[in-house]
């Protein structure tokens, strides 16, 4: 594992969880974070050189936990080295960029994964078989929200720099999770605003999309996805969940507070709580999100060893890279933006 930041503790522990899986070797610009982490976790291996790790480890796979600026580096040194890896998202600073990187890995024939963890929440999961479901039809129309008083630039102040924050960050998740319930998107138009006076990018952010795939009505559905870090008191006990209202031709699917999925119809309202498994290195203000870790790495095993296809492979998750440059050049433009 490249990276020994905020993430790196529960990406350690995820990967644990599955297995077959080890974690051989530490790699950080700061040799003396990575000795304090390995050291904590029992990981035998600590390196201050990536290229040195790949050499002398030998890896099966290197797993990219860095800086979104560092990931394009990292990811071609492994595919030069013809090493698979798996990188957070998102994937690039730039669309240009994660191109790129898909390209490299590609003519390197070297597997390329994103660590794309928000789909496999337990709750979301079972939003999307909820949806498929029997006597509701096909979707017309969705709403995807994020909404958060937490007060994440405190725990990670590093956001407060970051040029591109909401739609980078948290929209890299909730656009994957649009495309994975409800397909592809044609056209979006999208609108961001700055609430905290003391950051430089957006971090509020309303996207609108037209989307068409079998889960939707001839003609596509609409689907709006609302994100908001402005510490809204109101909304502080939200996070880390996200809500989902999808409304079909017969009926509606909600996954609501407290991890609640009713489905309704002409027969009334089925309701079912779905909360995600509890592991005891998570952090509890973050449970929903890293529970989702250890079956996003279960599936990215999965696919290393050609046991089934992995979700989240570079070229699906640049279908979302374009969804999230695409949002912020409607933005600036203050027009729709067709997409390929």
């Amino acid at each position: 594992m490249i990276g020994c930041g905020f993430w790196a503790p529960y990406q350690v522990a995820g990967w644990r969880e599955v297995p077959g899986v080890e974690v051989a070797a530490l790699c950080n610009r700061t040799r003396p974070r990575a000795e304090a982490l390995a050291g904590r976790l029992g990981v035998p291996a600590v390196y201050d050189d990536a290229e040195a790790m790949i050499a002398g480890e030998r890896p099966d796979v290197v797993d990219v936990v860095t800086d979104v600026g560092t990931h394009p580096r990292f990811v071609k040194l492994a595919a030069s080295r013809g090493v698979p890896v798996i990188c957070q998202k998102p994937l690039a600073p730039t669309l240009e960029e994660a191109e790129g990187m898909v390209a490299a890995c590609r003519e390197a024939g070297v597997p390329l994964f994103v660590h794309e963890n928000w789909r496999w929440q337990a709750p979301i999961r079972a939003f999307r078989e909820a949806l498929r479901g029997p006597g509701l039809g096909r979707v017309f129309r969705a709403r995807i929200d994020f909404l958060s008083g937490f007060p994440v630039f405190r725990n990670q102040p590093f956001l407060r720099e970051l040029d591109q924050f909401i739609l980078t960050d948290i929209g890299s998740h909730v656009l994957d999770v649009a495309r994975f319930l409800f397909g592809e998107a044609s056209r979006l138009y999208a609108q961001t605003q700055t609430v905290h006076p003391d950051i430089r990018g957006e971090d509020v952010a309303t996207v609108m999309m037209r989307m068409a795939g079998p889960a939707t009505v001839p003609g596509g559905a609409t689907v709006a996805c609302q994100m908001a870090y402005a510490e809204n008191h109101l909304e502080h006990d939200r996070f880390p969940e996200t809500y989902l209202f999808a409304e079909t031709e017969h009926g509606s699917v909600e996954l609501g507070p407290d991890y609640w999925v009713r489905t309704t119809t002409a027969d009334g309202t089925r309701s079912r709580r779905h909360p995600p498994p509890r592991h005891a290195w998570a952090d509890p203000a973050y449970d929903v999100v890293q529970a989702s870790i250890v079956p996003c790495c279960a599936d990215l095993a999965a696919g290393l060893r050609g046991t089934s296809p992995a979700e989240t492979t570079g070229e699906d998750n640049l279908r979302t890279v374009r969804l999230v440059f695409g949002a912020y050049e409607s933005a600036r433009s203050g027009r729709a933006v067709s997409l390929p």
